[in-house]
């Protein structure tokens, strides 16, 4: 075939890139995480054309990190686009970590022209086996055509069941346009005249002609219902009758009874007109507010273990529950979840209700009638505990040492943070040591990785969540380990004009591994770092970067940091930690 031969059919100048920007248009998108890549050019340049807001950041896990918490504090899958080979490798951890937290994303990743993989072709390699074990699908585009409706079917899946990452692999020869594909293909297939040469010429006509088929239409697919699992009717009633005849009830509520965002605020109303104390975990951290009187902090384990009625809302009982242990083996136990497994895991409910665990909470509290005054007694023992827990930590804040007590500290912040503060935690020692002391806001105004533990969610996060809530006021609460991963994102914040507020607590150490290791082996070999500047680290990318060494500088500090923020400026506050004994024995397996 000839360059004169090269006809296209499909409308002049569209390509595969806008078919995909328009259906991400349709689904509502705003926002598209990226590290740019040349197999993914056509989508970042249709997206950016149609309005879509493009931020390129500076590693690809960042830009998934950053759909994963658009999709928690939105409730609509957050979506990133990566390019082939060693872009979509990098986004593996966090892929996994949104496929465990249950979080819906959707990414777009690149790969090589369709005629040329598996033939050696630039950063090609089989993504599916690498990829399919962390998502709900892995969707191979062979067509043109299928590009838009790919994009449909990922959202509907994404928010189907238990939600999850859903993957679109986009091969670069189906997103540019026709008559340039063509062009290639045809000079790829030379001028000879021997039959190889024209067998060649006949096999990449024809491949082309089935990569086109039917991509004259200009139709946008519409969006799809996502299929959101119910409880039954018996298990709800089964529950209420439970609830009604326990002396000692107790809720647990984790992140994915918050995973439809916008009902967040009614399932609050109904936990507290269920009138049960609750407890709350993951992104339902904040559900009922800074100081809900239903809301217990502290001496979980026990107040389990004496509970004789539980209602696990969007919790499993893995390690954070002991496997299951934690819930004694006389009580009822209820376990609201979408997923049938999770729900089973560790420990077979008495009542499993298989649905989403927020509205089941929400139909709970209409057909389980509160009982005003039968539960004081519970309520003032679990709220006594909390109170002698308070005056502990209070007691414990109050030791000084050469530099900064991180419990004093997060009193400061506690004190200091906005009413619309949101806390991006991103940790070990120093972010678990946060979590006795800082109460989130609102609801979803807090963000962790979830189950799976990851570090470096942190400058991914702060960035989803500051363009998904434009009015919050986003700290991220970084370990000094745990900032090794994130801290050259402030190049891609300061670029974007995000104003994020970052505080480090500089221990100089991995210090929640060594606390084990060192007891247990007496070595606190690849545990130790450095008092390291990062404040100047991110002066260098244009941010301001303050230090704190001792206890009276931190609320002036902190203080300088919110107005630097109001000013629109990215802020870090490099703060210099003392060691402490708050938690000896924190050791999770």
């Amino acid at each position: 075939m000839t360059a004169a031969e090269v006809v296209s059919t499909t409308p002049a100048g569209r390509h595969g890139g806008d078919r995909i920007a328009e259906a991400l248009q349709v689904h509502g998108v705003q926002t598209v995480f990226t590290l740019c890549g040349g197999h993914i050019s056509p989508i970042l340049s249709s997206a950016k054309a149609r309005g879509l807001r493009i931020v390129d950041v500076r590693d690809e896990v960042t830009a998934v990190f950053a759909a994963d918490a658009t999709a928690r504090l939105t409730g609509r899958p957050g979506v990133a686009a990566v390019t082939a080979g060693p872009g979509i490798t990098n986004t593996i951890t966090a892929l996994k970590n949104a496929q465990l937290a249950q979080s819906p994303v959707i990414l777009l990743g690149g790969a090589a022209p369709t005629a040329l993989q598996g033939r050696g072709a630039l950063q090609d390699i089989d993504q599916r086996p690498l990829v399919t074990p962390h998502v709900k699908r892995f969707l191979k585009m062979r067509r043109v055509r299928e590009l838009g409706p790919a994009v449909a079917e990922a959202f509907a899946l994404a928010q189907s069941g238990v939600p999850g990452p859903v993957f679109i692999e986009c091969p670069v020869d189906l997103l540019y346009d026709e008559a340039s594909i063509r062009q290639w293909y045809a000079d790829a297939a030379g001028k000879g005249d021997a039959l190889t040469d024209r067998a060649l010429r006949w096999y990449l006509n024809r491949h082309a002609e089935r990569m086109f088929e039917g991509s004259d239409s200009t139709q946008v697919p519409a969006q799809r219902a996502a299929v959101l699992p119910r409880t039954d009717d018996g298990a709800l009633r089964r529950a209420a009758a439970a609830l009604q005849k326990a002396e000692r009830p107790l809720c647990v509520i984790g992140s994915q009874a918050v995973v439809l965002a916008d009902e967040a605020d009614a399932l609050a109303a109904a936990v507290g007109a269920l009138g049960v104390p609750v407890y709350l975990s993951g992104m339902a951290r904040g559900l009922l507010g800074r100081d809900h009187p239903l809301q217990m902090r502290h001496q979980r384990r026990n107040a389990l273990r004496e509970a004789d009625c539980v209602l696990l809302a969007g919790v499993p009982c893995d390690f954070r529950l002991d496997y299951g242990k934690h819930v004694r083996r006389s009580a009822t136990l209820i376990a609201a979840n979408r997923s049938a497994k999770d729900a089973r895991l560790n420990r077979r409910p008495d009542i499993a209700a298989i649905g989403d665990a927020g509205r089941f909470i929400q139909a709970l509290a209409q057909a389980a009638p509160a009982l005003p005054g039968r539960l004081d007694a519970w309520l003032d023992t679990l709220r006594q505990r909390d109170r002698q827990r308070e005056a502990e930590i209070e007691t414990q804040a109050a030791a000084q040492g050469e530099f900064v007590n991180p419990l004093a500290f997060f009193r400061a912040l506690e004190a200091e943070a906005g009413d619309n503060a949101l806390f991006v935690a991103d940790g070990g020692d120093f972010v678990a040591t946060a979590s006795y002391v800082l109460h989130p806001r609102t609801p979803l105004s807090w963000l962790d990785p979830g189950a799976f533990g990851t570090l470096g969610v942190g400058a991914g996060f702060a960035i989803g969540a500051a363009l998904a809530r434009p009015d919050s006021e986003v700290w991220i609460v970084w370990g000094d380990g745990a900032c090794g991963w994130g801290l050259a994102e402030f190049d891609s914040i300061v670029r974007q004009g995000i104003a994020v507020i970052a505080v480090i607590g500089n221990d100089a150490g991995w210090t929640q591994i060594a606390r084990e290791q060192v007891k247990m082996l007496h070595d606190d070999v690849a545990t130790v770092l450095a008092r390291s500047d990062y404040h100047k680290v991110v002066a260098g990318f244009g941010a301001e970067g303050l230090l704190v060494k001792h206890a009276h500088e931190v609320q002036p500090t902190l203080a300088r940091a919110r107005e630097l923020a109001r000013q629109g400026k990215a802020v870090l506050v490099n703060v210099w930690l003392d060691k402490t004994e708050f938690r000896e024995g924190s050791l999770s397996m």
